[in-house]
């Protein structure tokens, strides 16, 4: 694409929001009955993403900053020009690639947050749990990148912050469920607490792979349930023991 054509694309592209809407959706006239709006717009979102899955494996590879327009065209296997019809630069896929992966975040954590498990024995409550926050993080190493660095950009960040407060409130409501006699002092530092310790084991993970990564997955575990197992040691009645409420 000339470079003026790339730049009206671009310039398109960012007043809707970082995509370029007609080459999504396609003419409005002559062809809703024959569903010919309804195809071009299937072809677009599927053109989003590809890019954006080439987006995530770049910036995976690269970081942020190492990361480029070309970069993700290229590894999509389209021309910068194709690129420049849905999103105006590197900032735009950022922001649409994290806002993608914030929403299924949320809803991995949502489902695994879920009152129903605190029946469960706390190894198996602790895999139930952890288990699918690992994965999607293991599965999306993107994601990892595009909510740590001063170089994001500050949308990805403020969304970020927020569901990183909204994550610490519903681990502080798990716990006060869990350990209603426990002070609520005590709650809201065990929440942070604990956590604080997924996110650092969190990190080891993402560095490795393979058996190895599996194996600090356990060492994860094994410090949290070594950390929790005191707390919600109960009595026979179901009412945590005496040592719950000690300082």
């Amino acid at each position: 694409m000339p470079e003026g054509r790339a730049g009206e694309a671009a310039a398109s592209a960012a007043k809707n929001g970082g995509r370029d809407r007609s080459a999504e959706q396609g003419p409005d006239t002559g062809g809703e009955a024959s569903g010919r709006p309804r195809r071009r717009q299937a072809r677009g979102e599927a053109r989003i993403a590809q890019l954006l899955e080439a987006a995530a494996d770049v910036f995976s590879a690269h970081g942020y900053n190492g990361a480029s327009t070309n970069a993700i065209a290229r590894e999509a296997g389209v021309s910068p020009g194709t690129l420049y019809q849905f999103f105006p630069n590197k900032e735009a896929i950022a922001i649409e690639l994290g806002e993608r992966l914030t929403h299924r975040w949320q809803e991995t954590y949502g489902a695994a947050f879920v009152v129903s498990r605190l029946e469960l024995p706390l190894d198996r409550l602790l895999d139930a749990v952890l288990d699918p926050l690992i994965a999607f993080n293991c599965e999306n190493p993107a994601f990892a990148v595009l909510t740590h660095g001063s170089e994001i950009p500050g949308v990805i960040t403020r969304e970020h912050d927020a569901l990183h407060a909204n994550m610490l409130t519903r681990t502080e409501q798990l716990l006060r469920t869990l350990l209603p006699d426990l002070p609520a002092d005590r709650v809201a530092r065990t929440a942070t607490m604990s956590f604080v310790l997924f996110k650092a084991g969190l990190d080891l993970v993402m560095e490795h792979e393979g058996d190895e990564r599996d194996a600090y997955v356990k060492e994860l575990k094994d410090v949290m349930h070594r950390y929790l197992e005191p707390l919600v040691c109960n009595t026979p009645e179901g009412s945590p023991t005496g040592s719950a409420n000690t300082p």
